[in-house]
C-alpha cells in the first residue's frame, strides 16, 4: 500500500509499505529531503534500509513483557504491522504516514491534542478487550519503546507513561522515582517520575516531556549520522556527531548523566536511552533531552546489593565510565543530607523488598555518592595544578 512520511504537515516523501509485513520496500518521490528521519539521507542518495529499519524500530520489540498473549488477543497480528494500525503516530515525534488519497490531516490524528484508544493499553496490560468487535488500535501504545511492561494513559487532559516492574522485586517503579528525587535534590534536568498502582500492582508514571512543537532524537540516530573512526571512543565519536549537527551543552549534560547513573548503579543507559530535544517545525536542535528511564538500577535484578555493576553506553564497568566526566563542579554532596532516609522511605512502599534490602540500597547510594565527592577533588586539584604556570 502507498503512503506518504508526514512530518506534522509536511508530505515528507512517498513510500510503499508491504501490507502483510509493514516493511517498506520502496521510497519515492522526495518532496523534503530536510525532513527526512535523521541518517535516512546518505550523501543525496535515500537509503531505503536505513528508512525501513527507523519504521520498523517503532514497533513494540519482541521482548516486551507479555507482547506475546497481547498479539494472540489480536489474532496474531505482528509488532511491525501495529505500527500502520495507527499511522506510525506516537507521543515522542511528530512523523506519521497518511495513506494515499486518504485527505487525513495532522490535526485529526495525532496524540497529542487527540484523545487515543484505551483497548491497546489494555491487552498489554493483560485484559480482555471489551469489546473485540469494535477494537481501535489507534493508540501511541503501538509505537512505544522497551521491554517493560507500560501503556500510555490521559489524565486532566495530560499524557502520563506508566511503567511496570519485574523479577522478584518489581523495583524499577521505585527507582525510577529515587533517581528523580535524586535529581531534584542536584538540579539535573529530569523527567519527574510518581508512584501508583493497577491491580494492586506498582507501576511509575511520568509525563510526556515532548511537545506537539518538539521531539525527542534518542542517541542512537545522532551517532549513526557519521560513520566512526576507528581512533575514535564511542564517546569521542557521539560529541562529534553531535558537533556536526550544531547541539551545544552536551559535555555537560552527559557528565551530570554519568554522575547521575553512577550514584545509581544504572545498569541499561544505552543509546535509545538518552537523547536530544528538536524543534519539529524549525528543526533546530534545542540540547540535551532530560534524563528519563532509569530504572535499571540499585541492583533491581540481584540480591546482592553494591557489588560492582556493568554500564552503557560507553564503558561496559561504571568505574572506568565514570573517568569520562571531566567536569563536576555542579556537584553538592551536601545537596544529598538526607537522602539515604529518602531511599527508604520510597523503597517502603515496595512489598517485596524487606528492610535489609532497603537499607543495603540506601547506604549503596550515599557510599557511591561520596565517592563523587572524592573525583571532584580529585578533578579540582588536577584542574589547579593545570592552570598553574
Amino acid at each position: 500500500m502507498d503512503y506518504t512520511l508526514m512530518h506534522k504537515n509536511i508530505p515528507v516523501v512517498d513510500m510503499e509499505i508491504l501490507s502483510d509485513t509493514g516493511r517498506i520496500i520502496k521510497l519515492y518521490n522526495l518532496v523534503a529531503p530536510e525532513h527526512l528521519p535523521l541518517g535516512v539521507l546518505k550523501k543525496t542518495e535515500m537509503s531505503r534500509k536505513v528508512m525501513d529499519e527507523w519504521w520498523t524500530g517503532r514497533s513494540i520489540p519482541a521482548s516486551r513483557d507479555g507482547i506475546q498473549e497481547a498479539l494472540a488477543k489480536l489474532d496474531g497480528v505482528s509488532t511491525s504491522l501495529l505500527v500502520t494500525k495507527c499511522y506510525g503516530l506516537s507521543l515522542s515525534d511528530q512523523y506519521w504516514v497518511s495513506p494515499k488519497g486518504s485527505g487525513l490531516l495532522w490535526s485529526d490524528v495525532n496524540f497529542f491534542t487527540n484523545d487515543f484508544s484505551k483497548d491497546m493499553g489494555e491487552i498489554l496490560f493483560g485484559y480482555d478487550p471489551l469489546d473485540a468487535a469494535h477494537l481501535s488500535l489507534m493508540s501511541p501504545d503501538n509505537t512505544s519503546d522497551g521491554w517493560l511492561k507500560k501503556k500510555w494513559i490521559i489524565t486532566g487532559g495530560r499524557r502520563f507513561l506508566m511503567k511496570g516492574g519485574s523479577g522478584v522485586f518489581g523495583q524499577e517503579p521505585f527507582n525510577e522515582v529515587i533517581a528523580s528525587a535524586l535529581m531534584r535534590r542536584l538540579g539535573v534536568n529530569h523527567v519527574d517520575y510518581t508512584l501508583t498502582q493497577s491491580d494492586k500492582k506498582p507501576y511509575s508514571l511520568c509525563e510526556n516531556f515532548v511537545t506537539p512543537n518538539t521531539e525527542l532524537i534518542p542517541a542512537w540516530r545522532i551517532k549513526e549520522l557519521l560513520k566512526r573512526d576507528n581512533r575514535d571512543s564511542e564517546y569521542v565519536h557521539l560529541m562529534r556527531c553531535c558537533d556536526t549537527l550544531g547541539i551545544s551543552g552536551v559535555a555537560g549534560a552527559i557528565d551530570r548523566m554519568l554522575t547521575i547513573d553512577y550514584i545509581i548503579a544504572n545498569e541499561d543507559r544505552h543509546y535509545n536511552n538518552f537523547g536530544f530535544i528538536r524543534d519539529a517545525d524549525t528543526l533546530k536542535w534545542l540540547g540535551f533531552a532530560p534524563i528519563y528511564d532509569s530504572g535499571t538500577s540499585l541492583w533491581y535484578n540481584t540480591r546482592y546489593v553494591g557489588t560492582a555493576t556493568e554500564s552503557k553506553p560507553f564503558k561496559k564497568n561504571s568505574d572506568a565510565q565514570i573517568r569520562l566526566v571531566e567536569d563536576l563542579s555542579w556537584f553538592d554532596l551536601g545537596c544529598l543530607d538526607g537522602f539515604a532516609d529518602e531511599c527508604r522511605q520510597i523503597l517502603s512502599q515496595a512489598d517485596a523488598i524487606d528492610d535489609e534490602r532497603r537499607e543495603a540500597i540506601a547506604d549503596a547510594v550515599i557510599k557511591r555518592s561520596e565517592r563523587i565527592g572524592l573525583l571532584q577533588k580529585e578533578l579540582t586539584t588536577t584542574s589547579v595544578i593545570g592552570n598553574n604556570p
